[in-house]
């Protein structure tokens, strides 16, 4: 029996017939760019997230750039986030002229330690962008105190947290603004690149829709620079179809990461927190074990496949070695970037599948006693 890391097969088969109706209803009415699909599955989504606005662009990497943008972020700024992140988040920081500058995480939840942030902040710091990884939500609340207490902006990283809360509130509703991804193995996937930047800002959901359209606020009208990003008429098909069952699939993966904390709990394996007042949807079931490369070895010899998020840290990859890490060389993001170890986790598990996991890793620590 295989265990895929992610398994799309079986998800497409699933909704099959949904979805190839409203691709055909695309393909009939040629409204490839920005058309109906795109103002549907916009509504949609942010009617899902309980906020004003959502803009579709052409990738999670694009959302974050363009919302830098629309809430001002430039040349000589400085945006603080997260240590344990994938590169898209300092990338647009980066790509955007601004300064990235990297918090350590807390060691239970792997997301930023909000107790750091504050010592980060410089005369230069205009935003915090807290990352809700692996589908676990921020603590929001001290770090909305600290943006108003400094002036600062707050734009959520969310592109692995669709339907998360926090307070009982959606994220991409916590801060001025946020991005989302829907790469294929997101919790809310397209079948390509996509990613929307939600908010109840109306100026910064003006701002993205005219930055996404190559700078233009009506035909061949340009008061901008802008990207050529928008959100393709069949990837918000296929969302809008797939958002009907993003709850439930979000309860499936909340099952399957109970269950294998139960199955788990007796092993050396550090298991993830969730932390108070939130709810993760577990985009990631991510573990720690101190023989990390043998254990992934020997899952894959009986047919289980895992991942790694991630395997180097921001700080230690060429473009960012400069960056200033809060504290110094933040420690516990590199100490345990060599341990970190995530599990096959998606919303088409099966109980059996979950049971060959944790019997393949009690047998692996046998071994090795």
């Amino acid at each position: 029996m295989k265990v895929n890391f992610v398994d799309l097969v079986s998800q497409h088969a699933s909704i099959q017939a949904e979805i190839q109706e409203e691709l055909d209803k695309v393909m009939g009415s040629a409204s490839f760019v920005l058309g109906p699909s795109v103002r549907e599955f916009e509504e949609a989504f942010a009617d899902y997230c309980g906020a004003k606005h959502c803009v579709g662009v052409a990738s999670g990497a694009d959302a974050l750039i363009l919302a830098l943008k629309a809430i001002g972020i430039g040349p000589g700024d400085e945006v603080i986030t997260v240590a344990n992140t994938f590169i898209a988040t300092t990338n647009a920081i980066a790509l955007v002229g601004a300064t990235p500058v990297l918090v350590d995480i807390d060691p239970g939840t792997y997301t930023i330690n909000v107790d750091l942030i504050e010592a980060a902040i410089t005369d230069k710091t205009k935003c915090i962008m807290p990352v809700h990884l692996y589908g676990q939500p921020v603590d929001m609340e001290p770090i909305r105190a600290l943006a108003e207490k400094h002036g600062l902006k707050i734009l959520e990283d969310a592109a692995q947290a669709h339907g998360a809360t926090y307070r009982g509130q959606r994220t991409g509703t916590l801060g001025d603004a946020a991005g989302f991804s829907f790469y294929p193995g997101k919790n809310l996937g397209a079948y390509g690149e996509g990613g929307a930047v939600v908010t109840n800002d109306d100026q910064i959901a003006e701002a993205v829709r005219v930055y996404r359209d190559v700078g233009q606020s009506e035909k061949y009208i340009h008061p901008v620079i802008g990207h050529n990003s928008r959100l393709h008429s069949m990837q918000a098909a296929v969302l809008k179809v797939k958002l009907k069952y993003l709850d439930d699939w979000n309860a499936k993966r909340s099952h399957f990461a109970k269950r294998y904390q139960e199955l788990l709990a007796d092993t050396s394996l550090v298991l993830p927190k969730v932390a108070p007042n939130a709810e993760s949807v577990w985009h990631l079931f991510v573990v720690q074990h101190e023989q990390r490369d043998a254990l992934m070895q020997a899952l894959k010899e009986q047919d289980i496949y895992c991942g790694i998020h991630y395997p180097r840290p921001i700080h230690k990859q060429a473009p960012y070695a400069h960056v200033r890490t809060v504290p110094d060389n933040a420690p516990i993001t590199s100490e345990i970037a060599d341990k970190l170890l995530s599990l096959p986790m998606h919303p088409e598990l099966t109980e059996e599948q979950v049971q060959k996991v944790a019997t393949a890793i009690h047998d692996f620590e046998a071994s090795q006693s």
